[in-house]
Protein backbone atom coordinates (compact mmCIF):
# COMPACT_ATOMS: atom_id res chain seq x y z
CA UNK A 1 0.00 0.00 0.00
CA UNK A 2 1.54 3.01 -1.16
CA UNK A 3 1.54 6.42 0.90
CA UNK A 4 2.81 8.64 -2.46
CA UNK A 5 0.76 7.40 -5.00
CA UNK A 6 -3.39 6.96 -4.01
CA UNK A 7 -5.80 5.49 -6.71
CA UNK A 8 -9.46 5.41 -5.91
CA UNK A 9 -11.87 4.13 -8.40
CA UNK A 10 -15.76 4.54 -7.36
CA UNK A 11 -18.37 2.78 -9.26
CA UNK A 12 -21.71 3.34 -9.98
CA UNK A 13 -24.75 2.19 -12.20
CA UNK A 14 -23.84 5.10 -14.28
CA UNK A 15 -20.23 5.99 -13.85
CA UNK A 16 -16.86 5.08 -13.30
CA UNK A 17 -14.36 7.73 -11.66
CA UNK A 18 -11.15 6.46 -11.12
CA UNK A 19 -8.51 9.11 -9.61
CA UNK A 20 -5.02 9.00 -8.70
CA UNK A 21 -2.73 11.21 -6.55
CA UNK A 22 0.23 10.39 -7.64
CA UNK A 23 3.30 12.76 -5.10
CA UNK A 24 6.12 12.04 -6.92
CA UNK A 25 6.42 15.43 -8.58
CA UNK A 26 4.51 17.64 -11.05
CA UNK A 27 5.28 15.30 -14.50
CA UNK A 28 5.58 18.05 -17.30
CA UNK A 29 2.79 16.39 -19.29
CA UNK A 30 0.54 16.62 -15.99
CA UNK A 31 -2.09 18.24 -17.91
CA UNK A 32 -2.43 15.75 -20.66
CA UNK A 33 -3.33 13.47 -17.71
CA UNK A 34 -6.04 14.90 -16.49
CA UNK A 35 -9.23 13.50 -18.59
CA UNK A 36 -12.66 14.53 -18.57
CA UNK A 37 -15.65 15.31 -21.03
CA UNK A 38 -15.46 18.58 -19.59
CA UNK A 39 -12.74 20.63 -21.19
CA UNK A 40 -13.18 23.68 -18.12
CA UNK A 41 -13.34 20.64 -15.73
CA UNK A 42 -10.39 19.48 -16.91
CA UNK A 43 -9.04 23.43 -16.35
CA UNK A 44 -9.77 23.75 -12.91
CA UNK A 45 -8.19 20.40 -12.25
CA UNK A 46 -5.30 21.64 -13.92
CA UNK A 47 -5.30 24.63 -11.54
CA UNK A 48 -5.62 21.99 -8.62
CA UNK A 49 -2.21 20.01 -9.58
CA UNK A 50 -0.18 23.44 -10.60
CA UNK A 51 -1.12 24.77 -6.91
CA UNK A 52 -1.35 21.53 -5.06
CA UNK A 53 2.24 20.17 -6.78
CA UNK A 54 0.53 17.20 -6.79
CA UNK A 55 -0.21 14.91 -10.45
CA UNK A 56 -3.69 14.33 -10.66
CA UNK A 57 -4.92 11.36 -12.74
CA UNK A 58 -8.35 11.12 -14.02
CA UNK A 59 -9.99 8.50 -16.05
CA UNK A 60 -14.18 8.99 -16.54
CA UNK A 61 -16.57 6.10 -17.93
CA UNK A 62 -20.08 6.88 -18.08
CA UNK A 63 -23.70 4.97 -19.54
CA UNK A 64 -25.00 6.22 -22.48
CA UNK A 65 -26.54 9.50 -20.29
CA UNK A 66 -23.88 11.71 -20.13
CA UNK A 67 -25.15 14.15 -17.06
CA UNK A 68 -23.03 16.72 -16.20
CA UNK A 69 -24.12 16.98 -12.98
CA UNK A 70 -23.30 13.32 -12.36
CA UNK A 71 -19.74 13.87 -13.74
CA UNK A 72 -19.40 16.66 -11.54
CA UNK A 73 -20.46 15.60 -8.50
CA UNK A 74 -19.25 11.78 -8.63
CA UNK A 75 -15.70 12.89 -9.82
CA UNK A 76 -15.51 15.48 -6.67
CA UNK A 77 -16.49 12.38 -4.42
CA UNK A 78 -13.71 10.32 -5.52
CA UNK A 79 -11.18 13.06 -5.80
CA UNK A 80 -11.94 14.00 -2.03
CA UNK A 81 -11.61 10.50 -1.09
CA UNK A 82 -8.25 9.72 -2.35
CA UNK A 83 -7.27 13.46 -0.63
CA UNK A 84 -8.76 11.64 2.66
CA UNK A 85 -6.88 8.42 2.01
CA UNK A 86 -3.65 10.14 1.49
CA UNK A 87 -4.12 11.97 4.62
CA UNK A 88 -4.60 8.92 6.48
CA UNK A 89 -1.92 6.97 5.17
CA UNK A 90 0.92 9.62 5.86
CA UNK A 91 -0.57 11.24 9.34
CA UNK A 92 2.40 8.59 10.71
CA UNK A 93 4.44 10.90 8.19
CA UNK A 94 3.12 14.21 9.54
CA UNK A 95 0.50 15.13 7.00
CA UNK A 96 -0.51 18.59 7.86
CA UNK A 97 -4.35 17.71 7.73
CA UNK A 98 -5.23 22.04 6.92
CA UNK A 99 -4.14 25.02 5.11
CA UNK A 100 -5.81 27.88 3.38
CA UNK A 101 -4.65 29.64 0.47
CA UNK A 102 -5.47 32.56 -1.48
CA UNK A 103 -5.72 32.94 -5.43
CA UNK A 104 -5.50 35.44 -7.54
CA UNK A 105 -5.98 36.35 -11.52
CA UNK A 106 -6.30 40.03 -12.97
CA UNK A 107 -9.04 41.75 -11.49
CA UNK A 108 -10.32 37.91 -9.42
CA UNK A 109 -9.27 37.22 -6.21
CA UNK A 110 -10.92 34.04 -3.56
CA UNK A 111 -9.67 32.38 -0.24
CA UNK A 112 -10.08 28.68 0.79
CA UNK A 113 -9.33 27.06 4.12
CA UNK A 114 -9.18 23.20 4.36
CA UNK A 115 -9.51 21.50 7.31
CA UNK A 116 -9.79 16.92 7.80
CA UNK A 117 -11.39 16.44 10.31
CA UNK A 118 -13.75 13.58 9.25
CA UNK A 119 -16.59 16.40 9.50
CA UNK A 120 -17.80 16.88 5.75
CA UNK A 121 -19.05 20.60 5.60
CA UNK A 122 -19.10 23.58 2.80
CA UNK A 123 -19.32 26.93 3.28
CA UNK A 124 -19.11 28.94 -0.17
CA UNK A 125 -19.43 32.49 0.16
CA UNK A 126 -19.85 34.18 -3.09
CA UNK A 127 -22.32 37.23 -1.73
CA UNK A 128 -19.55 39.86 -2.22
CA UNK A 129 -19.74 39.58 -6.38
CA UNK A 130 -22.32 38.76 -9.04
CA UNK A 131 -21.48 35.24 -10.21
CA UNK A 132 -21.78 34.17 -13.40
CA UNK A 133 -24.98 31.41 -14.52
CA UNK A 134 -22.41 30.03 -16.80
CA UNK A 135 -18.40 29.65 -18.09
CA UNK A 136 -17.13 28.36 -20.56
CA UNK A 137 -20.78 26.47 -21.22
CA UNK A 138 -20.22 24.86 -17.12
CA UNK A 139 -23.24 25.71 -15.09
CA UNK A 140 -21.63 27.45 -11.77
CA UNK A 141 -23.74 25.17 -9.93
CA UNK A 142 -21.72 22.07 -11.28
CA UNK A 143 -18.67 23.49 -10.17
CA UNK A 144 -19.86 24.05 -7.12
CA UNK A 145 -21.18 20.25 -6.88
CA UNK A 146 -17.65 19.33 -7.55
CA UNK A 147 -16.38 20.93 -4.55
CA UNK A 148 -19.84 19.71 -2.46
CA UNK A 149 -19.00 16.17 -3.56
CA UNK A 150 -15.08 16.38 -2.88
CA UNK A 151 -15.80 17.49 0.75
CA UNK A 152 -17.80 14.17 1.35
CA UNK A 153 -15.57 12.16 0.08
CA UNK A 154 -13.11 13.78 1.90
CA UNK A 155 -15.31 14.31 4.76
CA UNK A 156 -13.81 17.57 5.23
CA UNK A 157 -14.51 21.40 6.16
CA UNK A 158 -13.75 23.42 3.44
CA UNK A 159 -14.35 27.20 3.25
CA UNK A 160 -14.14 29.39 0.00
CA UNK A 161 -15.07 33.05 0.07
CA UNK A 162 -15.06 34.68 -3.83
CA UNK A 163 -13.99 38.35 -2.65
CA UNK A 164 -13.25 39.56 -6.25
CA UNK A 165 -14.24 39.28 -9.46
CA UNK A 166 -16.24 40.35 -12.79
CA UNK A 167 -14.93 37.87 -15.67
CA UNK A 168 -16.49 34.38 -14.39
CA UNK A 169 -13.27 32.55 -16.01
CA UNK A 170 -11.52 34.27 -13.93
CA UNK A 171 -13.67 34.05 -11.04
CA UNK A 172 -13.98 30.66 -11.53
CA UNK A 173 -9.55 30.25 -11.76
CA UNK A 174 -9.05 32.58 -8.42
CA UNK A 175 -11.51 29.66 -6.38
CA UNK A 176 -9.91 26.71 -8.06
CA UNK A 177 -6.11 28.23 -7.40
CA UNK A 178 -7.15 29.17 -3.86
CA UNK A 179 -8.41 25.34 -3.39
CA UNK A 180 -5.47 23.65 -4.97
CA UNK A 181 -2.93 26.00 -2.47
CA UNK A 182 -5.25 25.08 0.49
CA UNK A 183 -5.28 21.42 -0.35
CA UNK A 184 -1.26 21.39 -1.12
CA UNK A 185 -0.86 22.81 2.22
CA UNK A 186 -2.79 19.96 3.76
CA UNK A 187 -0.91 17.30 1.98
CA UNK A 188 2.47 18.70 3.32
CA UNK A 189 4.56 16.54 5.68
CA UNK A 190 5.70 18.03 8.88
CA UNK A 191 8.39 16.08 10.96
CA UNK A 192 6.88 18.12 14.28
CA UNK A 193 3.37 16.98 13.35
CA UNK A 194 3.80 13.17 13.06
CA UNK A 195 0.83 11.05 14.37
CA UNK A 196 -0.79 14.26 15.05
CA UNK A 197 -4.57 15.15 13.76
CA UNK A 198 -6.01 18.50 12.11
CA UNK A 199 -7.77 18.99 14.95
CA UNK A 200 -7.41 18.43 18.65
CA UNK A 201 -9.63 15.71 19.15
CA UNK A 202 -7.95 13.36 17.57
CA UNK A 203 -8.89 10.13 15.56
CA UNK A 204 -12.35 9.74 15.14
CA UNK A 205 -13.88 6.05 16.60
CA UNK A 206 -17.31 5.18 16.18
CA UNK A 207 -17.88 1.88 18.18
CA UNK A 208 -20.69 0.04 16.48
CA UNK A 209 -22.78 -2.52 18.23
Amino acid sequence: MSENKICVTRKTTESEMKVTLDFSGLSADYRKKIKTPAPFLSHMIEHIAWRSGVNVIVEISLDEFNLQHVIYEDLGITFGKAAREYILRNKKNGATGYGDGIGIIDEAKASCAISFEERAYIDFDTTKITMPSMTEGVLSEDLTTFLEGFCQGAMCTLHIDAEKGINGHHIWEAIYRAFGIALGRAFYLDENRKNMSAGVAGSVEFIIE
